[in-house]
């Protein structure tokens, strides 16, 4: 029996360098708003959203506010999506979805479909992996890296120190 070791996709310098890109096309995208929503899925859409919003306050005036997604990843009809934020801040404003890896667009697509029910200025999604296995209609607008992967296979991300995506 072979053990198999994963293979680096991106390392912490890598992973910067895509945040601080995708950063800088959010910010392109909502260059005339005066404050635009951050919307992290947990966990690590979440802390994928913070380092964006770090980086855009670097490049920006655009007052960014960090908004957590929280909804049951494996089920996710089984219980209601909850956010940190209340409808009334989010409405009419642009809103930037956001997760670490895009595999099969469920996740995705049921936080899509949670933020469709408030009328919204803008709307976008964003990851830092989009991968090709997509059993929902969901694209990431904006995205740090695009693999083609097999099914078998399993991206993971670690945000410690070192940051790093995986290939498994």
């Amino acid at each position: 029996m072979s053990v198999v070791s994963p293979t680096l996709i991106l390392n912490e310098k890598q992973i910067a360098h895509k945040i601080k890109r995708i950063a800088y096309q959010i910010y392109e995208t909502n260059v005339r708003e005066k404050q635009i929503i951050l919307a992290g899925i947990s966990e690590g859409g979440f802390i994928l959203a913070k380092k964006i919003k770090s980086e855009i306050k670097k490049i920006s005036e655009l007052d960014c506010l960090l908004c957590e997604v929280r909804l049951n990843k494996k089920n996710p009809l089984a219980e209601a999506v909850e956010t940190s934020l209340s409808e009334d801040e989010y409405r009419e404003k642009s809103v930037v979805l956001i997760d670490d890896v895009l595999n099969s667009g469920t996740t995705l697509i049921y936080g899509v479909k949670h933020f469709l029910n408030v009328p919204l200025k803008q709307f976008n999604t964003a990851v830092l992996v989009n991968r090709d296995h997509k059993k929902f209609p969901v694209k990431a607008d904006f995205k740090g890296i695009s693999l083609s992967t097999s099914l078998s296979e399993t991206v993971q991300d670690s945000f410690g120190k070192p940051a790093k995506v995986e290939l498994i």
